[in-house]
Parts: C-alpha cells; sequence; structure tokens
C-alpha cells in the first residue's frame, strides 16, 4: 500500500516527496504554512506539530513533536494535526473558532511577529490536552512558579524558544486555558486507540525508507544490509539530513517495533526499550529511579524528549549525550541483538572510541537494563549556558551507598571530559571506604578534576571543565550535609 498520512482529519500521500523529506517540508509543500522553519536543527519549535501517540493513561496521547527533524516516511499511516487544524470550522461563510489554546494567546498578547507563535500554540496544545494534568498551587504564593492553578507545566515550552514578546504574556496565556470539554473532538480522538504501526516501504530513485513489523524482520533486514541509517526519533539524523545535507541510500526506522517499547520492572532490575521516548520512560516510570528523573527535565527540551530514545542517545556514541553519565551511575547495561541472538553487557565496556562502540553491523541496542536495588543518595550536574534546551559542557551523575557515614558503594558517570562517557574510576577508589567528610570530599574532588582529558572548545575551557568536575562533588556533599541536618 501507498505510504500515506493524515493530516487534520485528511488522508493523503506522501508521494511524490523523496524519502529523506522531512515533515515540515511536505506540510509547507501541501500549503500547511503554519509550521516554520526556525533552526532545522530541533531547537527554536517553529516546528511544532501534533502527533497521535500510544497514551500512558488514555488510549491516546497527542505528542509535540519537531517537524523539521521527523521525516515524512517516518508519519506513514499516523495522524497529525498543525496549528490550522486546531481551530473549528464555522457555518459557511463565517470565520472558524478558535481553539482555547489560540483564543488566549490571542487576547493576551502572546504573539508579536507571528513567526512562532504556531509552533507555541501546538506545544500549548498538547499540554492543554495532557490527560494528568491537574490544578497546583497559585504560582504568585511563591510555591511553583514553573505550574500554573491550571496545572499547566511551563516545560511543555522548553523547546519554543522565540520571546520577541517577553516571557509573561505567553506564561499568562498557558496559565488561563481551561480543560477541554467533552464536545471537543480532539479530547474524545484521546478515547480511542492510536493508528497502528503500518510496515513501510517507500522508495523514490535510488533511496528507499523502510519500517518492518516485527524485531525479527528487522534484524534480518540490517544483516541484508548493515549500511542502512537506523532511527527511531530522527533527533540526531534529522540534524544530519537538515544542516549537513546528509542523504542514505536505506533508511530503517525501529521506532515502532513493539519489542523495543516495553518496560518491565523485575526483582533485580528495570528493562527499559530502547525505542519507548524519554517522555514515556518518564512518565511511565514516575520517579521510580530518581536519578533518571533527575536527567529528564535536563535533557534538551519537551520537543525532543518527545522523540528521542535511549537507544539513540546511546547509539550515537556522543561523549555529550546526557544520559551516558547517567547510565554509568546507574551501573547500566545494554542488551544488543542481531538476526543470530543476543547478548548483554555492560555499558561501561559498550563506547570504545569517538562516536565508536562495540556494537557490531547489523546490531541493534534492544534495551537497557539498570540493576536493583538502588543507590540512595543520586544527583546529576548538567553544566551548561542555559538551564534547559542546550548540549552539556561538563555532565556528572552520581550514585553513592552511605551507611553510617562511611561510602559503602560510589558510582560516578562523566560526559563531555573524554572521546567518550567515562566512569570516575580513581574518584570511586578515593570515596569508598572512607567517611562521607569534609576531608574525604575534598580529595576525592582533587582527583575528580584530574579525570579523564577535558579539551578546549567553543563551549568550555579544559581548566573551566576540569573546575566543574570537582566542584560537582563539593556541592553533591553540601547538599547531602544539609539535607541531613535538616
Amino acid at each position: 500500500m501507498a505510504a500515506r498520512i493524515t493530516v487534520n482529519g485528511k488522508e493523503a500521500p506522501i508521494s511524490p516527496a523523496a524519502p529523506h523529506t522531512t515533515a515540515l517540508d511536505l506540510l509547507r509543500e501541501r500549503g500547511l504554512t503554519g509550521t516554520k522553519e526556525g533552526c532545522a536543527e530541533g531547537e527554536c519549535g517553529a516546528c511544532s506539530v501534533l502527533v497521535a501517540r500510544p497514551g500512558v493513561d488514555k488510549p491516546t496521547d497527542w505528542v509535540a513533536v519537531n517537524a523539521c527533524l521527523v521525516p515524512a516516511a517516518a508519519l506513514d499511516g499516523q495522524e497529525i494535526i498543525t496549528s490550522e487544524g486546531l481551530a473549528t470550522a464555522g457555518a459557511p461563510g463565517t470565520p472558524p473558532t478558535l481553539h482555547p489554546v489560540q483564543e488566549e494567546m490571542a487576547v493576551r498578547g502572546g504573539s508579536q511577529c507571528g513567526y512562532c507563535t504556531p509552533g507555541f500554540v501546538c506545544s500549548m496544545a498538547a499540554e492543554y490536552y495532557r490527560s494528568d494534568r491537574c490544578a497546583h498551587a497559585d504560582p504568585a504564593d511563591g510555591a511553583d512558579r514553573e505550574h500554573g492553578p491550571n496545572g499547566f507545566d511551563l516545560h511543555a515550552l522548553s523547546g519554543n524558544l522565540c520571546r520577541c514578546t517577553g516571557y509573561r504574556p505567553i506564561r499568562d496565556a498557558a496559565f488561563a486555558v481551561g480543560t477541554p470539554t467533552d464536545e471537543d473532538p480532539l479530547a474524545r480522538r484521546r478515547e480511542q486507540s492510536p493508528p497502528a504501526p503500518v510496515a513501510t516501504e517507500y522508495t523514490q530513485g535510488d533511496s528507499t525508507f523502510l519500517r518492518k513489523g516485527t524485531l525479527a524482520e528487522t534484524l534480518r533486514l540490517l544483516r541484508e544490509r548493515p549500511d542502512a541509517v537506523v532511527v527511531a526519533g530522527s533527533t540526531d539524523w534529522g540534524v544530519e539530513v537538515n544542516i549537513r545535507s546528509r542523504r542514505a541510500n536505506c533508511v530503517v526506522a525501529v521506532d515502532r517495533l513493539p519489542e523495543l517499547r516495553e518496560l518491565r520492572v523485575g526483582s533485580d532490575h528495570v528493562e527499559i526499550g530502547a525505542a519507548l521516548t524519554l517522555t514515556e520512560i518518564e512518565r511511565r516510570l514516575d520517579g521510580a529511579i530518581p536519578l533518571l528523573a533527575e536527567l529528564f527535565p535536563q535533557f534538551a527540551s519537551r520537543l525532543i524528549r518527545n522523540g528521542a530514545t535511549l537507544g539513540g542517545n546511546l547509539g550515537t556514541g556522543s561523549p555529550i549525550g546526557d544520559s551516558p553519565p547517567v547510565l554509568l551511575a546507574l551501573e547500566a547495561s545494554v542488551v544488543l541483538a542481531d538476526a543470530d541472538g543476543e547478548r548483554e553487557l555492560p555499558l561501561a565496556e559498550y563506547f570504545t572510541g569517538y562516536r565508536e562502540s562495540v556494537r557490531r553491523p547489523g546490531e541493534l541496542i534492544r534495551s537497557v537494563r539498570i540493576p536493583l536495588p538502588l543507590s540512595p543518595v543520586t544527583a546529576f550536574h548538567k553544566i551548561a549556558k542555559r538551564r534547559f534546551d542546550d548540549i552539556s559542557s561538563v555532565a556528572v551523575a552520581f550514585a553513592l551507598d552511605i551507611e553510617d557515614g562511611i561510602v559503602r558503594k560510589a558510582r560516578i558517570g562523566l560526559g563531555g571530559v573524554a572521546a567518550t562517557p567515562v566512569r570516575a574510576l580513581a574518584t570511586e577508589a578515593a570515596l569508598e571506604g572512607r567517611p562521607w567528610e569534609a576531608e574525604t570530599v575534598d580529595d576525592a574532588a582533587r582527583v575528580l578534576r584530574s579525570e579523564g582529558t577535558p579539551m578546549d572548545d567553543h563551549r568550555a575551557s579544559s581548566l573551566y571543565r576540569s573546575a566543574m568536575l570537582g566542584q560537582s562533588l563539593l556541592k553533591l556533599h553540601a547538599q547531602t550535609t544539609e539535607a541531613v541536618s535538616s
């Protein structure tokens, strides 16, 4: 069957678009120009659209994603809503009725030049339809300034970076929206199942986009085509296509494979499917792994987390990915699968060099396993130029067992200070068996400053990176001491 996509309730073929064509370009070519290109790398949010995805609390969630990163072919058989599709059509000869989010943005002055507004509206609409959104304390009382009294989480807009109007009008609009009515068609849509994944074989010229129905079929395909580019959320590959004009003869999507979308909590480990998005993991774990819960809000933006996966973050082998330091501190392992079977190895043995790993051609990351029980003292420190939606200069993750004031076990993961993510083994040894006191921490901080081989680049100098390593341990000690004393 020809690849097709449902946009604002109308089904249309993806053809004749090239397999590398993004959803953004496809929409604009079809006249839906509310979706804009700002950065073309998933940082500005001007291209935000809603996609119907499997829900956490309801059968379907409306999820906001960056249309500039997602190949249009990856949306074969799926259903999306653009800013044009949010308004309700009026009677013949009358204008449409604005969506509540659009109405609030208009009356509260949340739009100026208007270029970024459709993206804001789609991100706000996804939060508007979030099924577990509930009332919070009034932000005016200082309790929580990032959640409105209507339960709106401002982090939903962390990937929409234009602020030419100023933050306040947009915040006011977000905190003013109510709850969906029973007549709202997009709210009712959440009660039905999302579109089922479909097998896709979309070819134009000498390029092909493929999605198989099962993991076994995918692994057989990868054995035949070891040169294929594997994508899930396309948050990395999309940047390569847009900014570096990369093209692939064969792209294989694994984001909807059921075998890669399981999350199981056992007696001795938690297993997380490699194709679950970070948002899905965050909501399904609901804080059960505190170190991951601390990571998620600092990982890029909500728009990126709605597509990004642990499998993708590890698969790229980047030394500045945010999840590897956390998973190293958690002593995670990866399950690798190919057509001949599976193998499991510690993540500490996975990386072999800059963007290189032990993963063989034709092999996929199937899941990540985190052993239980968890260390009780954990922290994730991300040093970057912006609080959110930025790349780390340094990332440090801690997991400590402290009993009777003695450090019984220490695991520390580092990012941004070497060609690969690394464990701070010397610092771990300097802490274990010693009292969790200022003298121990000062000694260990000096060791931590010498871990890795930090370099100078446009994000930070090597001296700054080394200094931040030591400061992160001092900060952890100060925080834990304060918590105990209080």
